[in-house]
């Protein structure tokens, strides 16, 4: 087998050239997507503004109850 990228011959199972050092195969896996892996999502804050709306009516109940 012959390297792609600078034509020695290389062993048939071998994973890099080793003269070029390059790679005899491409990934198996496929590359990051382009955005980072740390980037924020962007979700939505509806059930946090619900969550708040409702534990201010429990207790607005809880106190007129209480009085």
């Amino acid at each position: 087998m012959n390297c792609r990228y600078c034509g020695t011959e290389i062993a048939a199972k071998a994973l890099i050239c080793f003269r070029c050092g390059k790679a005899t195969s491409d990934p198996r896996v496929a590359p990051p997507a382009e955005e980072s892996v740390f980037a924020h999502k962007n979700r939505s804050r509806w059930p946090v503004i619900v969550l708040v709306v409702v534990t201010a009516l429990v207790a607005a109940a809880l106190w007129a109850i209480s009085r």
